[in-house]
């Protein structure tokens, strides 16, 4: 099968095995062109397993992190988005900055027409935490 010469740009995708990388700041979102660029409609990333450790403890923190943009010219690959979200787990970081270097990461990544991002995250000590942001702010 001929590769369509539109993902030639896609390098995470064609390895079986790829090493997370350490911190999001060293992991790249991978886009390709956007199928229906004259359509809006809603691309959603579900990620119900996401994982990170507090900056101060430590400890892990789960939640689930779900995108929602409005693809313009580009899509976001999602090997390339689990990957990017895999690195949150050796990154000690609170659910605020989580969410917020997630939309900015895709935001700078495909530059969509929206784009909201919430995280879900687990009780820790009896309080469950929901964060959301949304381009354009």
């Amino acid at each position: 099968m001929k590769t369509n010469p539109a993902y030639r740009g896609l390098t995470l995708l064609k390895h079986s095995q790829q090493p997370y990388p350490a911190a999001p700041a060293a992991a790249q979102l991978e886009v390709f062109p956007n199928p229906a660029p004259k359509r809006d409609y809603v691309v959603r990333f579900d990620c119900p397993e996401f994982t990170a450790m507090c900056p101060v403890t430590g400890q892990p923190d789960f939640g689930k992190i779900v995108i929602e943009y409005v693809p313009h010219k580009a899509c976001i690959e999602s090997k390339s988005l689990k990957l990017h979200l895999f690195s949150y787990r050796s990154t000690g970081a609170f659910a605020e900055t989580i969410v917020n270097e997630v939309l900015d990461a895709v935001v700078h990544a495909c530059r969509p027409r929206r784009a909201t991002v919430t995280g879900d995250f687990a009780a820790r000590g009896g309080i469950a935490i929901r964060v959301t942001a949304s381009y354009p702010g």
